[in-house]
């Protein structure tokens, strides 16, 4: 595919059969098609093929089993030399033409025959993947941007043939003029070779730097690829020995030593080190790790030994999941690009019209025959709709890959759309302002029940099958109190969003819950004491009878602070909604300067609101890491999950924050206002080209050389400007006025 005309083509050819939509990126080369069951893969490729282009399924994902391959050199670099190299001979050919023919001081005897000979090879064999390609599309009854170069260059060499060999030009001592704009014939036809020569050569060096920039933008997908390990070292009953990744299986153990990156998702078995996660989450400190620790593949071990168990390989891991989220957001259109490829869907037919309408009222005005041609070859040559089709893509990519980088995933273009108009964000407590990393502060028991010792191997015991920060942080603490007795296994496990769990220990029934307003004094005075040192408490019932109360502490993620006030200062209503008591919900709220809190609220309270949000006229966000919050995410005009948060709720989300920091939101909010900015300058460049040379073109103020450079030069800005998108720095953090304590949160169920 050469322009938006051909995205256009393939997509609708695509959508003739039944059931099938599909989205074809330019930028990329790949379509996404969602089809029925009826329809076989196979179907699409003939499809595609019938539309005059080749196509290919993707590879599946490699098996455990299958061989090694070697390795070979891919395709795309041995095109990409083919092209340099077609390049290269033809401005070696080209610039001796385009030299004697614009100055005409250097016009020796016959120059024009060596011009002819020099310039016959460009115009048949450089021209030859356009003039393919048109006949290609000739047999399918369409015109694509090629089909209008080929034209241009047929037209001008065969003009030249004609004035050379029949029209007095190829008279010995003959000189031509030079000028930009078209000329009057002095009796003898004038020969339009540097025309011909220069449509090829500023077309392929316009397309060889628009590939190599196209290359830029998919600069951090490939880091992202790169971070794979080719081989890893496993441990097991037979030594250590090294096997390729694709042997390796979840279960085994591998080695990670100083430098080196971790093979694929684990956790740590033996050792403790810092592991540098910059280049898969954004985070640039490195964290410290130990036995029990999860790993991310990709990262780099900067301290000591450490022996790795394998969690997920190949498409489960996280790295592959990223790669996965990228490389389909980048494959969605904008709005504006769908229009944008509806025009260019009708835009050569268009132009191949105009061009005819041109050399026909010429002609018909008595001008000049090479005085119109010229105009009708200008015609061809200057439109472009290239640089409408590259509009969008460049953008992405380049936008995509750099949120990648920094920790940010969106799921496509619609994403970054509806993030550039979010006026209000609803915000979960636990594990997304707060860090989720919760420890048991306390416990209070009834005189004459259970031991405490007891009643917390019962609590860490049914808290075992949770997700929830709380439940890891009882079930913790039981295990650091209980030694090396492992907990009793839990029976009849149940969990019921923003209430708690219940389960079966041994023969009695135990309920971990949020506490009530039935509570005997004794907890009742303990829970007053908690809230008001928000901490968060949950109590203890056993057989249905309350017998403790644990008092549970986390802290406001210091991020938390510079995240709410960059929204604010970016024109965002921050709102807390949470499953906590309002005690510990208002002390995060007052911490962080929120004014609107939603305490106690269940998961179907979180997606009413956000129904209440949007009836008042608001576009609404949603941030959240936990199974609560998945209604209101999906129920949100945005759902934005944490990247440390559940599968459930990170698949309901349109964004994820990998790195788990909320103070990435504002970063994501920038950097989708200056992409969507992005696209709308190089679609107001794209329109804008055309609206203002093709006029030119069609009243003989363009020579047909002109346009051709134009006419690259317009594809290669496009692309260039996405490109600035690489370089986006987030704004420097603006720190909230006074100094702020971090003070002790709760955390919701």
């Amino acid at each position: 595919m050469t322009c938006a005309a051909c995205v256009r083509r393939v997509e609708k050819k695509l959508a003739k059969l039944e059931g099938v939509t599909a989205t074809v990126n330019l930028a990329t080369g790949l379509a996404r098609v969602s089809h029925p069951a009826s329809v076989v893969p196979q179907d699409l490729v003939t499809a595609v093929k019938q539309a005059g282009y080749q196509a290919a399924l993707p590879a599946p994902p490699a098996r455990d089993d299958d061989p090694v391959p070697d390795g070979d050199e891919s395709g795309g670099g041995k095109s990409a030399r083919q092209e340099r190299e077609r390049l290269l001979v033809t401005a070696l050919l080209a610039l001796p033409v385009l030299v004697l023919s614009m100055v005409p001081d250097l016009q020796f005897r016959n120059w024009q025959w060596l011009c002819f000979a020099l310039a016959a090879p460009v115009a048949v064999w450089s021209a030859w993947p356009f003039h393919g390609r048109a006949l290609r599309g000739l047999r399918h009854s369409a015109a694509t941007m090629d089909t209008l170069v080929s034209l241009g260059v047929v037209a001008s060499f065969c003009w030249s043939a004609y004035a050379l060999f029949a029209g007095g030009a190829g008279e010995p001592g003959m000189r031509m003029p030079f000028s930009l704009l078209p000329s009057a014939s002095d009796g003898t036809a004038h020969v339009y070779l540097e025309a011909a020569v220069s449509v090829p050569l500023f077309v392929l060096a316009g397309r060889y730097l628009e590939a190599r920039a196209r290359r830029g933008t998919g600069a951090a997908l490939r880091s992202l690829a790169q971070l794979v390990a080719k081989e890893v070292f496993v441990r097991d009953e037979a030594g250590e020995h090294a096997i390729p990744i694709e042997r390796l299986r979840v279960g085994q153990v591998f080695v990670v030593r100083p430098g080196e990156r971790v093979a694929t998702d684990g956790r740590v078995a033996e050792g403790s080190s810092a592991v540098d996660l910059s280049l898969v989450t954004g985070e640039s400190e490195p964290v410290e790790v130990g036995p029990g620790s999860a790993l991310v593949g990709g990262a780099v071990n900067a301290g000591g030994l450490l022996l790795v168990r394998a969690t997920a390989v190949g498409a489960d891991t996280q790295l592959a999941r990223i790669t996965r989220l990228v490389t389909e957001a980048q494959a969605g259109k904008a709005r504006a690009q769908r229009l944008a490829d509806a025009v260019a869907g009708v835009f050569v037919p268009v132009v191949l019209t105009l061009a005819v309408t041109v050399l026909g009222f010429w002609l018909g005005a008595g001008a000049d025959p090479q005085a119109a041609l010229t105009a009708c070859v200008a015609v061809l040559v200057v439109a472009c709709p290239c640089a409408l089709g590259l509009a969008t893509p460049t953008a992405l990519m380049a936008a995509t890959g750099r949120g990648a980088q920094l920790g940010v995933l969106v799921s496509g273009p619609q994403t970054l759309e509806a993030l550039q108009h979010v006026d209000t964000v609803v915000l979960d407590k636990t594990g997304t302002l707060t860090s989720g990393h919760m420890s048991v502060a306390g416990m209070t028991t009834l005189p004459g029940t259970l031991p405490a010792d007891h009643l917390l191997r019962l609590a860490g015991a049914v808290e075992q099958a949770s997700e929830h920060p709380l439940g890891r942080a009882i079930t913790a603490h039981a295990r650091r109190a209980t030694g090396e007795e492992p907990l009793p296994a839990v029976l009849d496990f149940a969990a019921t969003p923003g209430h708690g769990v219940t389960g079966r220990v041994g023969s009695r029934t135990v309920e971990v819950t949020v506490p009530d307003g039935d509570l005997p004094p004794a907890l009742a005075e303990a829970l007053t004491a908690a809230e008001s040192t928000a901490h968060t408490a949950v109590v203890v019932r056993v057989d249905g009878r309350a017998e403790a109360l644990i008092v549970v502490g986390d802290l406001v993620r210091p991020g938390s602070y510079r995240a709410v006030d960059r929204l604010r200062w970016l024109g965002i209503r921050p709102v807390l909604a949470t499953g906590d008591r309002t005690a510990p919900a208002q002390a995060v709220a007052d911490a962080l300067g929120i004014d609107e809190v939603h305490a106690r609220c269940s998961p179907e309270d979180k997606a009413a609101l956000v129904r209440r949000l949007q009836e008042e006229g608001c576009r609404v966000a949603v941030v959240g890491d936990g199974v609560n919050d998945a209604a209101a995410l999906a129920r949100a005009d945005l759902g934005i999950a944490m990247g440390s948060g559940t599968d459930v709720a990170i698949g309901a989300a349109d964004l994820t924050l990998v790195r788990g920091d909320i103070e990435a939101l504002a970063d994501a909010v920038r950097l989708a206002r200056r992409t969507l900015g992005t696209i709308r300058a190089n679609l107001v460049w794209a329109f804008g080209y055309n609206v203002v040379t093709v006029p030119l073109a069609m009243v003989g103020l363009l020579n047909p050389m002109v346009a051709a450079a134009a006419m690259s030069a317009s594809s290669v800005l496009v692309v260039c400007n996405s490109l600035r998108l690489r370089a986006w720095q987030p704004a420097p953090v603006r720190r909230p006025g006074g100094a702020r304590q971090v003070r002790k949160a709760g955390g919701p169920r």
